[in-house]
């Protein structure tokens, strides 16, 4: 059994930082990619940031420049450092990994419960 779970989230004003954690445990042989990605009330969940187990990255647009996004696989760990908030960040922000649970299985997209992170105005 494979789990993330988020920590780091919370309430922050414009201007502010915040640093998401995302722990995945269990029966893990290896990780592929993992990212980070957000819903807003009454949007559809987009894709923020990702890494690569190679340590390729990928940002949205709207966060260029302002989140960081990184790994410690010794950890099993993803983080995601974001600078310079926004009231538009404000969202619930879910992580996933490509993990190979079994040595017949291929990769596969685990995703954690969320943790909601609000940027006052």
């Amino acid at each position: 059994q494979v789990q993330l779970v988020e920590s780091g989230g919370g309430l922050v004003q414009a201007g502010g930082s915040l640093r998401l954690s995302c722990a995945a445990s269990g029966s893990i042989l290896s990780i592929n990619a993992m990212g980070w990605s957000r819903q807003a009330p009454g949007k559809q969940r987009e894709l923020v940031a990702r890494i690569t187990s190679g340590g390729s990255t990928y940002y949205a647009d709207s966060v260029v420049g302002r989140f960081t996004i990184s790994r410690d696989d010794a950890k099993n760990t993803v983080y995601l450092q974001m600078n310079s908030l926004k009231p538009e960040d404000t969202a619930v922000y879910y992580c996933n990994a490509l993990i190979r649970a079994r040595a017949w299985s291929g990769f596969k997209d685990y995703w954690g419960q969320g943790t909601q992170v609000t940027v006052s105005s």
